[in-house]
């Protein structure tokens, strides 16, 4: 009877593409953003101020709820568009809008009392945006191909 023996090779560490990293990022962050919110539903205070209609210092109103939607929703489609868009519109797009979340990220831990609640969340939000930026300014860049340096489409740097 043969038994078997423990493998000791080591395991392939498989490189991981941009978009993948880039979905993941954005799948994260869109997770803790709705984390946070759910369990900010535990706070003192919190169920009583919604049905007052207030969220924070907000009214809640329709105007509220489409501006919620709208930056739940820009994390959600950052995902499929991390995925699907042509690299250079990939890189773009994620650079300007992990820019544009750095702030509005930082806004949500103003005036909150459960600072190291609130405080935990925005740290780990804004590693996520930090990671989607330096993931977005490394993407690799294609070496040309042999075909465009054939055709002439290629400068060659040396003669600059």
């Amino acid at each position: 009877m043969r038994t078997r023996q423990p493998t000791t090779a080591a395991l392939e560490d498989q490189p991981i593409p941009v978009r993948v990293k880039l979905a993941a990022a954005w799948t994260s962050l869109m997770f803790l953003y709705a984390y946070v919110d759910i369990l900010n539903f535990f706070t003192p205070g919190i169920i009583e101020d919604i049905l007052d209609g207030r969220v924070f210092t907000f009214d809640l109103s329709q105007t509220f709820s489409t501006a919620a939607l709208t930056l739940m929703a820009v994390p959600i489609l950052m995902i499929v568009l991390s995925m699907t868009l042509p690299a250079s519109a990939n890189r773009i797009t994620n650079l300007t809008v992990a820019a544009v979340y750095v702030p509005v990220t930082a806004f949500n831990v103003a005036g909150e009392s459960w600072l190291y609640f609130y405080g935990l969340g925005v740290v780990m939000e804004l590693i996520l945006l930090a990671l989607i930026v330096r993931y977005a300014w490394t993407w690799p860049r294609a070496a040309p191909s042999a075909t465009a340096a054939a055709r002439g489409l290629v400068r060659d740097p040396r003669q600059a």
